[in-house]
């Protein structure tokens, strides 16, 4: 196994362990909600501490059940995870490809400002747009793509 997949391995063993040992240890147990959030416990504690106490504000929405709340919290987890995970793809994309040119010494990948002419030849989209003919290219203008397809004044024959 290469180095990276037991780190892999390591990584999954740790989480597995983490979502399986509070279970296994059985913590958490003799309360009546063992396993509550952040937000339940920290309301507990200050209705402890100040009975009188009043929030500043109101939730602007309220879902009417704890299945539609948890729903949407895994909704927004998951829209989370897909920007991060388009990103982190985008990030990798961009690498390879640069690792790519480089690895290609720059030749056949450019900018994507080049373009092949009618004629055979490459411009290179620059100032001077200097042209050289590709090898193997047939010379001379091709057929007119006709109106509305990128120039031309009638149909095509």
């Amino acid at each position: 196994m290469s180095r990276g997949g037991r780190i892999n391995a390591l990584l999954l063993l740790a989480v597995a362990a983490l979502a399986v040992l509070p279970l296994a240890l059985g913590l958490g147990e003799g309360e009546e909600e063992p396993f509550a959030g952040a937000d339940a416990q920290a309301e507990t504690a200050v209705t402890e501490n100040d009975p009188d106490y009043e929030p500043w504000f109101t939730p602007l929405y309220e879902p009417p059940s704890g299945e539609i709340e948890s729903a949407l919290f895994a909704l927004q987890a998951a829209l989370g995870a897909g920007v991060l995970a388009y990103y982190f793809g985008l990030h990798r994309g961009r690498r390879q490809g640069a690792t790519a040119v480089a690895a290609d010494g720059g030749a056949g990948a450019g900018t994507g400002t080049g373009a092949v002419t009618g004629t055979g030849a490459v411009t290179d989209g620059g100032p001077g747009d200097a042209t050289a003919p590709v090898p193997g290219a047939v010379g001379g203008p091709g057929p007119d793509p006709g109106p509305g397809a990128g120039g031309g004044d009638g149909p095509r024959p």
